[in-house]
């Protein structure tokens, strides 16, 4: 029987059985009222008439008498019972006899003879209708009560049986349901009935049935799938390790195992955490990871220098999160990282040799960059014999290339200086407000030309900043001078210190046009110069000022408003 067919009888037969229940109590309570009101219309009404007729006839006056013939009318309009029609009409004849002599004593003792008769008449009709309405009562009980036995019976069983044929087969199904989405394609529900959960089984085995058979057909094709991978994992030319989410090591290439001086059995199936207490490499590749379980990009590349194939080799490490989001879920899911290492030996050599090459051509640059220097200076001096104005032009110009040659020579110095490592820092307890003052100092030439004027608020008392001074002051020079070479003639630079949290702040702002906001990210990197800027530069300003100012553990930080200008700030500890 269908489901639908059970609830519909259920609860039908329980709708009829309410509508009968209430049918039997409405026409019993209905029976009852009748019979109340038939006594009480009927017999006591006479019992009134009578009572009051008794009462006049104790009253031998008129206006009793009076009293007694309309209750009399009364009762001969009210004749409900057998022979009380007839001892009404005795009654009346006695009363009739009275009215003509008030000393009949006998009819006195027929009319209180009459009205006795009625009242007793009356008495015993009202006995015998309240013992019927008893029979009545006792009756509609009866059936009601039985009415509502079989409402209950039917309301109980409905109650026990109806919930579980329904829930059972679903949370049956629910649990079945689970067992699929975990993968177990081996579930099978099995419902006797044929009704709508039956059919709903038979569905649901033939869909089990088939995704027992997909995964079982697809079994060795994603087993080739899996030696495919394996295969081009192996013939990578690069160190791959792959981990799970527990950074349990789940694959690795030959290149790895090389370079980690570990066998296959011993790495793979292992937890990196055990691997990384006996093997400083292993301990290498996932401090990154340790740190934070989930990256939500890729981990930046780091330069590792390893021996390996009989000597020092460097490698760069990417370490990519792989996240998937499972079928029927919306939240991305971390399932593993694979850590690649790249062999950049060959590019770092090239590096090194070219940094050795920028260094050794710098450096033998100065010496006759500076020799020509010092000819335009004694060039210029007019003892050793006057200049015209075009060979004073010349000259100028002459002065200008060798000081744009020097400044470029002392930048390539300092770049090489920072890629092989060898920044020497040398701290010093210095006034923060001297170093901008020596800063100023120097740009103060290159600031007159464009008539730009500085604005300064440095408060009156400031701790000393721990800092190389040359260094620091090389870094205030170059933002200096960059500051004026991006501001508009006639314009203001300010200059401002403040002290926060053990740390002095030192910012520099311009007035001119501002920094495109897609260029931020990439304005300290080497040789970027701003796109469609006409200014003169090597690019390599910013990248020494950043690297020089980290050194000495502080910041630099931009903040730009294009169109209005921009401000630096660096950052340098103080001396508490």
């Amino acid at each position: 029987m269908k489901i639908k067919t059970k609830l519909t009888l259920g609860v039908g037969l329980l709708f009829i059985l309410i509508v009968l229940l209430g049918g039997v109590g409405t026409r019993y309570i209905q029976a009852l009222k009748s019979d109340a009101e038939n006594i009480l219309k009927a017999n006591y009404n006479s019992l009134e008439y009578s009572r009051n007729m008794l009462l006049s006839l104790e009253n031998s006056k008129d206006r009793s008498l009076m009293g007694f013939d309309s209750n009399l009318i009364r009762q001969e309009n009210n004749l409900t019972e057998i022979r009380e029609k007839e001892v009404t009409r005795q009654v009346r004849e006695a009363f009739v006899r009275l009215q003509k002599n008030r000393n009949d004593s006998l009819a006195k003792v027929t009319l209180r003879a009459g009205l006795f008769k009625i009242m007793e008449m009356n008495m015993q009709a009202i006995q015998q209708k309240s013992e019927l309405a008893g029979e009545r009562a006792e009756k509609a009980v009866f059936w009601i009560a039985l009415t509502a036995t079989l409402c209950f019976f039917t309301a109980f069983v409905l109650l026990i049986n109806l919930p579980s044929q329904i829930a059972d087969p679903i949370r049956e199904l629910s649990q079945s349901i689970q067992q699929i989405a975990a993968g177990n394609y081996h579930e099978r529900l099995h419902f006797e009935s044929h009704d709508e959960f039956g059919e709903l089984a038979q569905s649901f085995n033939t869909m089990a049935e088939k995704l027992e058979e997909y995964k079982d057909s697809n079994v060795a094709r994603l087993h080739m799938e899996k030696k495919r991978i394996e295969t081009l994992i192996s013939n990578m030319s690069d160190p791959v390790i792959g981990l799970d989410e527990s950074l349990k090591v789940i694959f690795a290439n030959d290149k790895a195992l090389d370079i980690l001086g570990l066998s296959s059995s011993e790495l793979l199936g292992h937890q990196t955490r055990e691997l990384a207490l006996r093997n400083d490499l292993v301990r290498r590749l996932i401090e990154d990871l340790l740190t934070s379980a989930e990256q939500s990009s890729d981990a930046a590349s780091e330069s590792i220098k390893i021996y390996a194939n009989h000597q020092e080799s460097y490698f760069e490490k990417d370490t990519h999160p792989i996240s998937i989001v499972p079928p029927g879920e919306t939240a991305t899911r971390l399932i593993g990282h694979v850590i690649i290492l790249r062999n950049v030996t060959a590019y770092k050599e090239l590096d090194f040799a070219k940094t050795s090459f920028i260094a050794t051509v710098s450096h033998e640059f100065k010496t006759p960059i500076s020799s020509v220097k010092m000819s335009v200076q004694l060039l210029e001096n007019e003892q050793i014999g006057p200049l015209n104005s075009e060979q004073r032009n010349l000259l100028s110009g002459i002065r200008q290339d060798a000081d744009r040659l020097l400044k470029i020579t002392s930048e390539l110095l300092n770049i090489t200086q920072i890629e092989s490592g060898n920044i020497k820092i040398i701290p010093t307890s210095t006034d923060a407000g001297v170093l901008v003052a020596d800063a100023v100092q120097a740009v103060k030439t290159q600031a007159a030309q464009k008539r730009i004027t500085f604005e300064f608020s440095i408060p009156d008392e400031l701790p000393y900043a721990e800092v190389d001074v040359e260094k620091t002051t090389w870094v205030l020079t170059n933002l200096l001078s960059n500051a004026i070479r991006y501001s508009y003639d006639g314009s203001v630079i300010y200059v401002s210190l403040v002290y926060i949290k053990g740390f002095i702040q030192i910012a520099v702002k311009d007035t001119g046009q501002g920094i495109a906001p897609q260029y931020i990210d990439k304005l300290f990197n080497r040789y970027f110069r701003v796109p469609g800027s006409k200014k003169e530069g090597t690019g390599l300003g910013l990248a020494i000022s950043k690297e020089f100012i980290e050194a000495q553990g502080g910041q630099i930080l931009v903040e730009t408003d294009f169109g209005t200008g921009s401000t630096f700030t660096i950052t340098l500890p103080a001396i508490a």
